[in-house]
């Protein structure tokens, strides 16, 4: 087994969602779910086929943003797995609504921090094992960090 890593595509101003499922209906059921939820967002999706032709499936409202979902699940080659490259929205908008569709099994990051997918491969395929999102991180929160992070989500509409 070989064991590597992908760097993935973030898509300027927007946001990556990157996810296991296990239906051929995903591209079609993501999308309902996406547009239903915020629609002015633009976003582009990928899927990778995991049985049959092994394909890797795209829909999308942007094809600048679909284009880059492919590129990044053909990047992470593994089977079964999707990649939504989004804007004009947030993913604490959809994930409630992707995670109720009901062939998605798992997300593995939602951000839009720099971020590397895990991948072992083997003779049978590729597949997932984590993400490394964002960067580690440089201590502990002060009185005064948390006194920055308050004043960020009360000028974001987020009452406590």
């Amino acid at each position: 087994m070989y064991i590597t890593s992908v760097r993935l595509e973030i898509p300027e101003g927007g946001n990556i969602i990157l996810g296991q499922t296990h239906f051929i209906k995903t591209v079609e059921d993501l999308y309902e779910a996406l547009v239903n939820c915020v629609p002015q967002m633009k976003f582009g999706i990928a899927f990778n086929e995991a049985s049959g032709p092994c394909l890797t499936r795209a829909d999308g409202n942007d094809a600048g943003l679909t284009e880059m979902a492919i590129r990044n699940a053909t990047a992470v080659g593994a089977g079964h797995t999707f990649v939504i490259a989004m804007r004009d929205g947030y993913p604490i908008n959809v994930l409630p609504r992707i995670k109720d569709v009901p062939e998605i099994c798992s997300i593995f990051c939602a951000t839009a921090n720099p971020v590397e997918v895990v991948i072992a491969e083997s003779e049978q395929g590729r597949g997932v094992l984590g993400v490394i999102d964002g960067a580690s991180p440089n201590g502990v929160e002060t009185t005064e960090d948390a006194g920055k992070r308050h004043n960020f989500l009360r000028m974001i509409g987020y009452k406590r």
